[in-house]
């Protein structure tokens, strides 16, 4: 009897053994061209490029909604943020009820936890949760920063801190969460750094100006630091022998805290960076995968990878078959979505909207084309008490607003309304800019994407599609006021309607 426990015992430590570890490295902030891997000229991104190298490098991974918390949300629970009530949001919450892969791999005997930014921002506890949905919180290890703006988080020391906690043969899962590259910035940093602001490719729908330049510089040296910390990570799981069989997922939230990036569902605010090792799990390491996928994928591919059940509300795609390069049906699309951002609108009104991103178009319906898309003029109508207050506050935002004449263009594209439907021609335009919604050699395909994008929504269960009960607008706002803000009332979350009560 003793000898047979003993064999159950250890057979069960093997299969424990044999379950991969999971390491989710997720920039804050950050667009997908900006590692060296993806093409960039001057950030530098050792940490990343090695997970490629060994691994799977994406090159049509989009985050579900461009915006901390949705995104966050919609990786830990591999689901659309229609779906998931007020957690479609930022400064919300994220309601319990929605199964998160954190809690199933807890269930199945894993190790959780996390450091620096994990979900958020907003109040989990509001929604029944008693930690942070992404683990507990490692937080004791800090490090002097090199610069004003980064956060003094030793995330590479609080995941070792994280590791000794682990029970010996115990599976693991950390979220290791860089705050970098969110704003703010060291102004003149990436000067500071020896980069040269003559080398920074800017986008298009921004001015070529020096002040620009040194902007994206200084961002860039944030996401230096963000990668530093992945590759001590790196070594220190070689180090102790568990780099193989972990899956190490290196991605950001979202894209650029620049205007018509970051809130936007734009390329430059949607497609982010992703690279993925799994020593034991990865067929043919070094490939790279062209496929398009959401972060919502995410959280059914560590599920399977795990051995445990996905959940049936989970409408993300398991990633598994891709890391067996095995022949799988072909992912064609991205859909992409945003609510309500931050509050910048009177009434506390979202900007709601959806996309479908294919190999060749981008196309968008703006279910409110009436309402300024990037918060409103009147900063009295801000929680950031600062005009069109969900584009981040930076010196690139200054310049043109400064200079909105001599920059009109540029200005229209940040900061003016936007038309009920959006087409763009990603092949020819790759940063959105000529709007083809209007022209009679695009009409077939818009019709297309159109009825391609309703018929996921409509499959999704969108209330915004089916006729539901879309709340997103009048769902409590938790964020914080700006204390110069003397017309609170003014913008707060306005009272429900009597049409959406429930009956």
């Amino acid at each position: 009897m003793i000898k047979f426990l003993l064999f159950v015992f250890l057979s069960i430590s093997v299969i424990a053994d044999d379950r991969p570890n999971i390491l989710v490295c997720i920039s804050d902030d950050q667009s997908y061209a900006h590692t060296s891997a993806n093409g960039d000229p001057v950030v530098k991104t050792p940490g990343f490029d090695r997970i490629a190298k060994e691994g799977i490098r994406f090159t049509n991974p989009f985050c579900n909604a461009p915006s901390c918390g949705p995104s966050r949300s919609a990786l830990l629970t591999g689901q659309n943020i229609w779906r998931l009530e007020e957690a479609g949001n930022i400064h919300s919450t994220l309601p319990a009820k929605f199964k998160t892969y954190t809690t199933l791999l807890k269930n199945a005997g894993y190790s959780i936890g996390y450091t620096g930014k994990g979900w958020g921002p907003g109040k989990f506890e509001v929604g029944g949760w008693q930690e942070n949905p992404a683990g507990t919180h490692y937080k004791s290890e800090s490090l002097k920063p090199p610069y004003a703006g980064i956060k003094n988080i030793n995330y590479a020391g609080n995941f070792k801190a994280f590791m000794k906690q682990v029970p010996e043969g115990a599976p693991f899962c950390f979220w290791f969460g860089t705050s970098e590259p969110h704003r703010g910035y060291e102004k003149g940093s990436g000067r500071k750094s020896g980069k040269d602001p003559a080398k920074v490719i800017v986008p298009a729908f921004l001015p070529d100006h020096d002040t620009v330049r040194n902007d994206i510089l200084d961002y860039l040296v944030e996401i230096e630091h963000s990668d530093k910390q992945l590759t001590k990570a790196i070594k220190f799981l070689e180090s102790i022998g568990k780099l193989e069989n972990t899956i190490i997922v290196v991605t950001s939230d979202h894209g650029m805290p620049f205007s018509r990036a970051k809130a936007s569902l734009y390329d430059t605010g949607t497609r982010v960076p992703l690279a993925i090792r799994w020593g034991k799990g990865i067929k043919n390491p070094g490939r790279i995968y062209d496929g398009f996928m959401n972060l919502s994928d995410l959280a059914p591919t560590f599920l399977q990878a795990a051995g445990v059940d996905v959940p049936a509300m989970m409408t993300g795609k398991s990633l598994v078959p891709v890391f067996k390069d095995e022949a799988d049906e072909k992912r064609s699309a991205a859909y992409i979505a945003m609510e309500r951002h931050d509050g910048c609108r009177e009434g506390g009104k979202g900007y709601p909207c959806r996309a479908i991103r294919t190999e060749n178009f981008l196309y968008i319906i703006n279910f409110h084309p009436e309402r300024w898309p990037t918060g409103d003029p009147d900063k009295e109508n801000c929680s950031r008490y600062i005009p069109y207050g969900e584009a981040s506050s930076s010196p690139t935002k200054k310049l043109m607003m400064n200079n909105s004449e001599e920059f009109k263009k540029y200005y229209d594209l940040c900061f003016a309304k936007r038309p009920a439907v959006e087409l763009y021609d990603v092949k020819k335009d790759p940063y959105q800019i000529n709007n083809l919604a209007d022209s009679p050699d695009h009409q077939e395909v818009k019709a297309k994407l159109d009825q391609q994008l309703k018929s996921y929504l409509i499959e999704t269960k969108d209330p915004r599609l089916t006729g539901g009960r879309a709340l997103w607008d009048y769902y409590p706002y938790y964020g914080a006021y700006n204390k110069k803000n003397t017309r609170k009332k003014k913008w707060a979350v306005a009272p429900l309607p009597e049409e959406l009560k429930e009956k």
